[in-house]
């Protein structure tokens, strides 16, 4: 399994305009990060998880040409507002792209992108196809997905799990139950916002005592907001088996 991190932040971690603090104004390529993202080469099965406002900067950066579906972890802007950039596979690969979300997801991505999925189509927009999924496994192209319910805030969201690769983001509270869909991944991604407790995502002490308890092999930090602080300071603080994932890092899972 190929992993690539698209982005590794949050709406309050890209750079600020005029922002003179020591993110913003890093020259550290691991200190700019676009909204979280990741690509997912599972089998012969190519999947992006959520298209921020930065998606179509990811994928021709990244130089992805081939994507097979779609994963949307839960409705907020920073997660789903470049889905109309999907159009350009469309085109590449002459047929709809499955898109995989909760009802619930699938009904705000209706409402904000309602010309998409109207009864009468302008020529040229992007042509989805849609599939709703629960907190129960379901397969794409015969490669199996398990999805994690996690709370964001009071928001169900959505992690998935891939094999022995799992990623979360946008949590602050994952249930036992779903913990136990978690244990006996090698790799986990989860997010953590900044060091300061915040009402809907986890810091990263709260992070570090979930992923301890889960034991992963090794473990990456996303959804990363410049209140952390510097790739390379905060690196030092962070378990031996613990990084802070940056946009463009590759993983490769056996």
């Amino acid at each position: 399994m190929k992993v690539i991190f698209l982005g590794t932040g949050t709406s309050q971690g890209v750079p600020v305009i005029g922002c003179k603090c020591k993110v913003c104004t890093s020259i550290d390529h691991r200190d700019n990060r676009l909204r979280s993202s990741i690509f997912v080469q599972y089998g012969d099965l190519n999947i992006v998880v959520d298209t921020g406002p930065d998606f179509r900067q990811q994928m021709l950066r990244a130089r992805i040409n081939k994507l097979d579906a779609v994963l949307f972890t839960h409705s907020h802007k920073d997660h789903t507002a470049g889905m109309d950039d999907i159009r350009s596979y469309n085109f590449l690969q002459k047929r709809d792209m499955p898109v995989y979300a909760t009802e619930f997801t699938l009904e705000r991505l209706k409402e904000e992108f309602s010309y998409i999925f109207a009864e009468k189509k302008y020529p040229g927009v992007p042509q989805i196809a849609t599939n709703a999924i629960t907190k129960e496994p379901f397969e794409v192209n015969g490669q199996r997905i398990i999805p994690i319910e996690v709370m964001h805030y009071k928001m169900p969201v959505l992690g998935f799990r891939f094999g022995d690769f799992t990623y979360i983001t946008d949590a602050n509270y994952i249930s036992d139950e779903e913990k136990e869909k978690i244990k006996g991944s090698k790799v986990i991604v989860l997010n953590a916002l900044q060091k300061k407790q915040h009402i809907s995502h986890y810091s990263l002490s709260e992070a570090l005592e979930v992923l301890q308890e889960l034991n992963p092999e090794k473990a990456y930090l996303t959804h990363i907001g410049h209140f952390m602080g510097l790739h390379s300071e905060v690196s030092n603080e962070l378990p031996e088996n613990i990084e802070i994932a940056w946009d463009g890092l590759e993983l490769t899972i056996d």
